[in-house]
């Protein structure tokens, strides 16, 4: 359940650095910036997001300012980056439901 979100990557001049846009504004007017030695304790939809990448690992630092969200690789591996910003929204996938990853009825 839950919206995918849109997200079109975009070039950038540096090697290393991701930039996707967007259809959903995460930050406002805000900018965000997270590192990987700096907790991250909050829980909006930015701070959920970078929590995510970093789980992921090989992310040297994000930057999210409204809809556009920029990632700097420690790694060059940029598998499944775009994928885990399109399933910010995503709570479970209809190919889950009846399994033990599936979120109970209530």
């Amino acid at each position: 359940m839950g919206q995918p979100v849109s997200v079109i990557e975009k070039p950038t001049g540096r090697a290393g650095v991701l930039r996707f846009e967007t259809n959903r504004n995460l930050t406002g007017m805000g900018h965000e910036r997270y590192y990987p030695d700096k907790a991250i304790t909050g829980d909006r939809p930015p701070d959920v997001l970078a929590k995510r990448l970093f789980e992921r690992g090989g992310v040297a630092s994000i930057h999210v300012y409204g809809g556009v969200i920029t990632v700097e690789l420690a790694a060059p591996d940029d598998s499944g980056i775009k994928q885990i910003i399109e399933d910010l929204y995503v709570y479970y996938r209809p190919e889950t439901a009846g399994t033990a990853d599936a979120p109970a009825a209530g």
